[in-house]
């Protein structure tokens, strides 16, 4: 699986139709209008997230590998 950085993973979804509601220290929560999952994405600079951390977070916003 490709690694990718918090920031950029704030990217992806934001052209998939979540919204940033709220920032609560270095994490970013993102809301969608069609679900009541909540993404609660870690941005800690340009470091990459964890590949499980990454894996969860693309099964929460239904998202796949090709979405990166």
């Amino acid at each position: 699986m490709k690694s990718v950085s918090g920031k950029y993973f704030c990217k992806v979804v934001k052209k998939h139709g979540w919204v940033l509601s709220r920032i609560i220290g270095s994490h970013h929560i993102f809301e969608h209008e069609n679900s009541e999952i909540i993404l609660s994405i870690p941005v800690h600079s340009n470091k990459d997230l964890p590949i499980g951390t990454l894996k969860a977070l693309m099964k929460d916003a239904s998202l796949t590998e090709n979405d990166l």
